[in-house]
């Protein structure tokens, strides 16, 4: 159980600083993001901010979707990082 959540927080760490390259690399507008390496990119972390664009879509040129996203996996990994604890789960 240990082993499960550590391995999801490692990933949630990894896609966050993912996340955050292809925010920083929006206020290029000279990059194509069909080139490698940032169509991999683009590829990875466009799916999970679409779920966030179509909640609150661009407003006056700034996309807000990553703020939701950063929320959302902020939550999701305080409550991992709670739950072996809550269940009783001694290390």
């Amino acid at each position: 159980m240990s082993l499960l959540i550590s391995t999801l927080l490692t990933f949630i760490s990894i896609y966050q600083t993912l996340l955050i390259i292809r925010v920083l690399l929006t206020w290029f507008p000279t990059i194509n993001w069909y080139n490698q390496p940032f169509a991999a990119l683009s590829q990875i972390t466009d799916p999970f901010l679409n779920l966030f664009r179509s909640i609150i879509p661009p407003l006056g040129g700034i996309d807000f979707s990553p703020m939701l996203a950063f929320l959302v996996l902020y939550l999701v990994s305080s409550v991992l990082s709670g739950l072996p604890s809550a269940i009783g789960f001694r290390y």
